[in-house]
């Protein structure tokens, strides 16, 4: 008779508090004897067959309020005895990849208010962990590589986790990008993810390490790097690291796919801004280009031979690594060649000036052995260095150093390389394996290989320092800016939020570092970019 007090005191309130004491009964005892998936799907299919009576017996307003009390019992009062039950709870459905049973479980659990809470907090103090045991079991520099894909696959695994059990909710999107920005930030085996990544990347690309791998196998593991980078705050130091990774692979031809180099540009562009990946486009481009002036230069060199077979690509100092440059003594059939690419570069244009990285340089030389001649493959410096020997049979250290006109350094390096490493093309005065300013070197006729052609290797220098050291700079400069940029918009600020919107605008790159904030306005201050206010030191004027 359209009035419901009836039914909802003489017959509702005792209903379904008859319910809960039932429900609360079955919880007790099914808690101690089932797992959790059997739990849950006894859960389950109480809350539909509540629905049913509801719908075949009762009130439709009263299935709201009856669903609430068997959550209430079978749900929310177990929840952290059902989640964190041994051998079957939710870690260990994560584990053992238990995607039905972590369906249900957020199903079940997503229509409780709050209920996601501790489902999603497990998630992600789980994904830590998954990494940890990963990082245990790649302990040796080499398997470093082995670390990162093992991490790229469960970023790949517990993403799809998000996306179809989890329906892609929200909460567990922030729970997976929390957790992966936990471990992405940490040093591991001394090296940072920034470097290990582009190490990886790197392993990827060039020839060798993808060859079993197809075009979309590749693709997709170029994404997945992608989607880590997301994860890392030193987005800056992966970039550097990654273009001296570039270079070496453009500049030595070791690249094993241009469509996959700028595949990878492309994907680095859209998640981290064209300014990401400007120098590195610009390298591609100076190949490309390169390659049309040596067309230009073979022909001219028909008019002028060189004498030797020379191959010059011409590089944009802005796109590339700094390298460092050395004063070498080339040697005249050397210096000739080079003389004649200067014409050449000339009658193209007068406003470029050319400097000369011998240290990116190779060069295939003849030996001629007793034995057998062997074509070596060398450095511009070691071939310099060979070449001293066609008009000397012997020649001590401090005359090498004068006729290269190089450091002891660099000079002790070419030796080794060349007299203690695995092939010894010089023999030394006195015989040891270490290189010292009295000895002396002759070249080795005796030399013999299996090999017709052999590649001579200089040993290699960590370049990690070096690479810091840049980022380091570049950061100083990127902090500069953007105080100058918020300044020159603001014309006055306190202090507190002119460094909240200066790491706003640096967040995107790297992590900035409030004390070289801080160092950074007081030079600003000094160069006249800023002032103190008069009256309150703790505000800064903008000086046009």
């Amino acid at each position: 008779m359209g009035n419901m007090e009836c039914y909802v005191n003489e017959f509702e309130a005792a209903m379904l508090s008859d319910t809960a004491g039932y429900y609360s009964r079955k919880a007790s005892s099914w808690i101690q004897e089932d797992s959790c998936p059997e739990y849950m799907v006894k859960a389950e299919e109480c809350l539909k067959r509540e629905k049913e009576r509801v719908a075949n017996y009762l009130h439709s307003s009263t299935e709201e309020k009856l669903i609430e009390q068997v959550q209430e019992e079978l749900l929310t009062k177990v929840s952290q005895q059902l989640l964190e039950k041994e051998n079957s709870g939710c870690y260990a459905l994560l584990i053992d990849d238990k995607t039905e049973d972590l369906t249900r479980m957020f199903s079940l659990y997503s229509k409780i208010p709050k209920g996601l809470d501790p489902v999603s907090l497990m998630f992600k103090q789980l994904v830590p962990f998954r990494v940890l045991l990963c990082k245990r079991e790649s302990r040796s520099a080499s398997q470093e590589e082995v670390f990162i894909k093992k991490v790229i696959d469960l970023h790949e695994k517990y993403m799809l986790y998000v996306t179809t059990c989890y329906s892609g909710h929200t909460l567990f999107h922030k729970a997976l990008k929390e957790a992966f920005e936990v471990f992405c930030n940490k040093a591991i085996a001394g090296n940072s993810s920034a470097e290990l990544l582009s190490s990886f990347s790197d392993n990827l690309l060039k020839k060798g390490g993808s060859e079993k791998l197809d075009d979309d196998v590749i693709e997709d593991t170029l994404d997945n790097v992608v989607k880590v980078l997301a994860y890392i705050s030193d987005k800056d130091l992966f970039a550097e690291f990654y273009r001296k990774k570039l270079a070496r692979r453009l500049l030595f031809g070791t690249s094993a796919n241009d469509d996959h180099e700028r595949s990878i540009l492309s994907k680095l562009k859209q998640q981290c801004g064209g300014q990401f990946t400007s120098k590195m486009e610009g390298m591609l481009t100076d190949l490309q280009l390169a390659k049309e002036n040596q067309s230009l230069f073979e022909e001219y060199k028909k008019g002028t031979p060189p004498g030797l077979d020379l191959t010059v690509t011409v590089l944009t100092t802005g796109f590339w690594p700094t390298y460092k440059s050395l004063d070498l003594n080339l040697p005249v059939e050397m210096a000739k060649c080079v003389e004649v690419f200067k014409q050449f570069y000339q009658t193209k244009t007068s406003h470029r000036k050319l400097t000369w990285q011998y240290s990116l340089g190779t060069c295939n030389v003849v030996g001629k052995f007793q034995k057998k001649p062997i074509e070596l493959v060398v450095t511009t410096y070691q071939a310099s260095l060979l070449l001293l020997f066609n008009s000397s049979d012997k020649l001590s250290y401090s005359e090498i150093v004068a006729q290269l006109n190089l450091s002891d350094d660099d000079v002790v390096r070419l030796l080794h390389s060349l007299s203690c490493a695995k092939y010894k093309i010089l023999t030394k005065e006195p015989s040891t394996k270490t290189i010292s300013q009295k000895d002396s070197f002759m070249f080795n006729v005796e030399f013999t290989d299996k090999m017709r052609r052999i590649k001579v290797p200089l040993p290699p220098v960590d370049e990690k320092k070096k690479v810091i050291e840049d980022v380091d700079k570049d950061r100083r400069y990127a902090i500069d800016a953007s105080i100058v940029r918020v300044m020159k918009s603001r014309k006055v600020l306190p202090y507190q939020q002119l460094l909240t919107e200066c790491v706003d605008q640096l967040n995107k790159m790297f992590k900035p570092d409030f004390k070289v904030i801080k160092k950074r306005i007081e030079d600003l201050i000094t160069r006249d970019y800023l002032e103190r206010d008069k009256d309150n030191p703790n505000t800064f004027r903008y000086l046009a």
